[in-house]
C-alpha cells in the first residue's frame, strides 16, 4: 500500500515510543475520531507495520496507506 491520502484528520507522530505505545496512542486517537475520517500515524518502531496490520485487521478499520522509508513508518488509517 502506498497511495497516500491528500486529506486527514488527525495526525499523530509516534517517533521514538516503542510497543505498545503506537498502537495504544491511536487507539485513543481512532476512539475519538468519527466515522470516515483519516488519521495519519507516523511512527518509528520497527514492529509497527505488523502491529499496525494487526490492529486494523482487530478494530475493522481501514488501513489506506502503510508505508516505510529510513526506518519511519507513516500510516493512514480511516475509522469505520
Amino acid at each position: 500500500m502506498n497511495t497516500a491520502p491528500q486529506d486527514y484528520a488527525h495526525d499523530l507522530d509516534t517517533r521514538g515510543l516503542s510497543c505498545p505505545l503506537p498502537i495504544l496512542k491511536i487507539k485513543k486517537v481512532i476512539s475519538r475520531a468519527e466515522a470516515g475520517e483519516v488519521v495519519r500515524m507516523i511512527s518509528s518502531d520497527l514492529g509497527s507495520p505488523k502491529d499496525m496490520e494487526a490492529f486494523c485487521k482487530q478494530t475493522g478499520n481501514m488501513l489506506m496507506s502503510s508505508q516505510s522509508d529510513g526506518g519511519e513508518h507513516t500510516f493512514y488509517v480511516r475509522k469505520t
